[in-house]
């Protein structure tokens, strides 16, 4: 049995604890804030609930391998989750379209598309994500359930998406995502896809084609909502960290590894405290910690208030009744902006059934600076929504920095092939025997499915060894 110190009660983070406290290790979590879940939180005031960090869960399965792997009681005991259909709604207001989307339906998603865009648009819809598909295929176990290997970079920044080639087209490099969406869809559809993308935190100019698999994965796996806000999930993975029994510390800042005789030997605490451990796991931003704390390469950490965007969030209590026909999420596309409306269909984020709870986020930048910005384009899916507005509370990304510790309220996106391997991030070994890199800022990145995928790979490493090579 060896002692295990995780730093972070996020969601990577607790996946981990969860996994290594059923190997039999002694494992103790030390969070600098006064909850766990990270991102995942909630806000409540006069009978309203809403979701402060992800709205959605994508990719299921991770967490339901999870609760089968650590304990009796599966995940849909624990929580009540369901899937949202339709699974979106898009609003061009610009080009006068309004689509609903069904989920998991790619015959649906195309009739629904040619009805909106003009015939052919779910044809070439769908082609664009039979070719995420493929490339799917070729990286989910290097990407995602394989821990990265040396050399992963270099094998892993050729773009795996098979962009089309075009007569008399000489390129010396493969197209963004921004370029194939305009060659492939065109028009308003290449807004669908570069907008849903620009959701993740990467920017559709440079990312590379290879991220039409994240609109790929929503499509094909469906989105999932949890009864009682996505709060709920994380409190079920807390849960059954506290059923293995794993240890938590709140209110306990970290402030440096130690490292001893070569290893990593425990923490030294805020407080000035040590905290010995055979084995640590930093699941945090890393710029939270003094620079050179960690052996994190240099290229793979994002300057102090530069590099990974924050969100710009306005959670809204409305008067009056959510009309029966309402969409759980809608996003509405501008050309300069993408936000995203959640309305979900739950007694439990409202005071009763003459209110609504919605809220309206977007990745921070140029048109969606201010909350101003983001209630205008919030009205495009919510029909009289100033005159239903009761109050409204903002969260920035300097909120989202003083709730969980990421500086500039940076959210992770999730890792890609392609662009030469600067979207993968950090390997969850380091140079440093006995240190370990959990949660969004280790590999495989950001997003609570891949929060869920990078506490298999550390467990996998740590339990057993550096042999492992990832689940089956």
């Amino acid at each position: 049995m060896a002692r295990i110190a995780v730093i972070g009660a996020g969601m990577g983070a607790m996946a981990t604890a969860a996994r290594l406290a059923v190997a039999g290790h002694l494992v103790t979590v030390y969070e600098r804030g006064t909850t766990y879940g990270g991102a995942v939180g909630r806000y409540e005031r006069e009978g309203f609930a809403f979701d402060t960090g992800p709205g959605l869960l994508h990719l299921p399965a991770v967490y339901r391998d999870l609760f089968v792997k650590t304990g009796k009681r599966s995940l849909e005991t624990c929580v009540d989750m369901v899937q949202v259909d339709p699974a979106v709604r898009h609003v061009l207001p610009h080009h006068g379209i309004d689509a609903s989307l069904p989920g998991a339906s790619h015959g649906g998603v195309a009739a629904a598309l040619d009805s909106a865009f003009g015939a052919g648009a779910g044809e070439r819809w769908n082609a664009v994500l039979g070719r995420a598909r493929d490339a799917w295929d070729a990286t989910r176990r290097p990407l995602l359930e394989e821990p990265l290997r040396p050399g992963a970079r270099q094998s892993l920044g050729g773009d795996p998406y098979p962009a089309l080639r075009r007569s008399g087209l000489l390129r010396r490099r493969p197209p963004t995502l921004a370029e194939m969406a305009d060659r492939e869809l065109g028009g308003a559809l290449a807004e669908v896809l570069t907008g849903l993308v620009r959701g993740y935190g990467l920017d559709p100019a440079t990312a590379p084609a290879s991220a039409a698999v994240l609109p790929y994965m929503e499509q094909t796996f469906g989105s999932w909502y949890v009864r009682g806000g996505m709060r709920a999930l994380a409190t079920a993975v807390y849960e059954r960290c506290l059923e293995r029994k794993v240890a938590f510390v709140f209110g306990a800042e970290v402030r440096e590894v130690l490292v001893r005789d070569g290893r990593a030997a425990g923490l030294l605490l805020a407080d000035g405290s040590e905290a010995a451990a055979d084995t640590v796991v930093c699941a945090i931003d890393p710029r939270q910690l003094p620079a050179g704390s960690l052996p994190w390469p240099p290229e793979a950490v994002p300057a102090r208030g530069d590099g990974v965007p924050g969100r710009l969030t306005l959670l809204l209590a409305l008067r009056g009744a959510r009309p029966a026909a309402t969409v759980h999420r809608t996003v509405v596309h501008t050309p300069g902006a993408r936000v995203t409306v959640m309305r979900p269909d739950d007694p439990a984020t409202r005071p009763d059934a003459e209110h609504e709870a919605v809220t309206v986020s977007a990745v921070h930048g140029p048109g969606t600076s201010e909350p101003a910005e983001l209630l205008k384009l919030a009205e495009k899916a919510v029909q009289g929504l100033r005159e239903r507005l009761l109050w409204h509370e903002v969260r920035t990304p300097a909120d989202i920095e003083a709730a969980t510790g990421a500086l500039g309220g940076a959210v992770p996106p999730p890792a890609l092939a392609g662009a030469g391997g600067r979207l993968l991030q950090p390997a969850n070994t380091t140079a440093v025997p006995g240190l370990y890199l959990a949660g969004g800022w280790a590999h495989p990145g950001g997003g609570l499915p891949h929060a869920g995928m990078t506490g298999a790979l550390v467990a996998g490493l740590i339990v057993e060894g550096a042999e492992f090579r990832g689940s089956r």
